[in-house]
């Protein structure tokens, strides 16, 4: 009986680290379709159809891929999964030169908490000009761009940090004008997600399986509970990162054309009231109808992921043992002389 619990908390605990897992690969690599459509809806300030729902996006989808193939929305991974991986490195170079904790809980003091932000912000300051490069690669059209290179995002965001007070083409805003939204949006979207994440977990469960389970479940529900509750703020700044970039996007009112970015915002209050007045409340939105397909991507490969690892573990455990060979129980009678001296095992 001991022996079957065991074994039942083991597989629960690998069914839970492969589910960790899917969720990872899906955070980084396949929802980067709807991270796409996403950018290219926001950076638009001259469409017409919004795509505050999914359901008006599968067209538009359809005709990206007869025009320009399927690889049409997988541009910018590359450039996207080399920021994160700078992101990671950054931090853990600072941490090793500075006290600032990388890692905080509930239970650290408000000295460490602060350290923690304020390593936060230095990373995401040192990413921006490499943010911006990477963003451009991930929205314009590969019908009417160049393909970038390998390591094209590092060259223009050296660029771009190089010309830290000035840009280099006419509308394009500089980076100092660009840290301290991009710094204030990054903070406010991780405060939130561990706030909502810390929330959801409760402080006394004991079984490490469920807990695991429930942790994914919050880490999940903090993530896109941030995406929903800064989207304007996203697109304002997007908007700002692409203005003066010479870019030129896919039309996504149709999906067969293309279109190019045309702005001169003088920063984020002028570009908040001119979509205000331009667009409409709804302007700031532009796209979140692939943010509901993500997430809804992202809990499908979930629980088919743990319907499948369950399945799997089901049959695994459900196969028929050996049976064991019968026993020979001794007799009352007494053996046969020639046979007295000898033993016979069971098998």
């Amino acid at each position: 009986m001991k022996t079957d619990l065991f074994l039942g908390c083991a597989v629960k605990k690998y069914i839970g680290v492969g589910v960790g897992i899917a969720s990872l690969i899906t955070e980084n690599l396949l929802s980067h379709p709807f991270v796409v459509l996403r950018r290219q809806c926001q950076i638009q300030n001259n469409s017409t159809r919004y795509h505050l729902f999914p359901v008006t996006l599968l067209p538009v989808i359809v005709h990206l891929h007869r025009r320009q193939g399927v690889t049409t929305l997988w541009k910018g991974l590359g450039s996207v999964l080399m920021v994160r991986g700078m992101t990671l490195a950054v931090e853990d170079l600072i941490t090793k030169f500075t006290p600032w904790p990388k890692d905080i809980s509930w239970h650290s003091s408000l000295k460490s908490f602060g350290q923690h932000i304020l390593l936060k912000c230095t990373t995401l300051a040192i990413i921006t000009p490499f943010y911006s490069a990477s963003l451009v690669e991930t929205v314009q059209s590969d019908i009417a761009s160049e393909k970038p290179g390998i390591f094209d995002v590092f060259k223009d965001g050296v660029c771009r940090l190089v010309n830290w007070g000035s840009s280099q083409k006419g509308r394009m805003l500089p980076v100092w004008a660009l840290v301290v939204p991009t710094v204030f949006h990054g903070l406010l979207k991780y405060l939130f997600s561990l706030v909502v994440r810390g929330g959801a977990l409760p402080r006394d469960l004991m079984d490490q399986t469920s807990s695991q389970e429930i942790e994914l479940t919050a880490t999940l529900v903090g993530l896109f509970s941030a995406d929903m509750a800064f989207f304007p703020l996203e697109t304002i700044l997007h908007r700002l990162h692409l203005q003066g970039t010479r870019t030129i996007t896919d039309n996504l009112d149709s999906g067969y054309e293309v279109t190019p970015i045309l702005t001169s915002y003088e920063g984020v209050w002028d570009c908040y009231y001119t979509t205000l007045s331009q667009e409409g409340v709804a302007g700031l939105y532009k796209g979140f109808g692939a943010l509901v397909l993500q997430f809804a991507a992202h809990v499908a490969v979930i629980k088919i992921t743990r319907l499948v690892l369950t399945e799997v573990s089901a049959l695994v455990q459900s196969k028929p043992s050996l049976p064991s060979p019968p026993m020979m129980t001794p007799t009352t009678s007494a053996p046969p002389p020639h046979l007295s001296q000898k033993t016979y095992l069971p098998y």
